[in-house]
């Protein structure tokens, strides 16, 4: 098991993309959370296999179809991520 956080940005408040992230992570078997940040970005957290933490990467580059995703940074998300969190949250 891997541990990645990311960073979204670009207008992905307000337009469901914490929830669709969710709706991804949970269809990937990847546990976390998304959360809104004070500045408009999303933070992503997930713990899984590492080519389904791919996946998700690369689905959060595109978002859901009303999000307008600008940039995506990725980093290791070690001890932050808890080993068994209880599924995908929404914060």
């Amino acid at each position: 098991m891997t541990a990645r956080k990311f960073i979204v940005r670009g207008r992905v408040q307000g337009v469901g993309f914490r929830y669709a992230t969710r709706e991804m992570a949970e269809r990937l078997l990847l546990t976390g959370w998304a959360k809104n940040l004070p500045n408009g970005d999303v933070e992503v957290a997930a713990r899984g296999a590492p080519e389904k933490l791919a996946e998700l990467a690369e689905w959060l580059r595109r978002g859901p179809d009303a999000a307008e995703v600008r940039e995506v940074r990725e980093m290791d998300g070690g001890a932050a991520v808890p080993e068994a969190p209880d599924g995908f949250q929404i914060l």
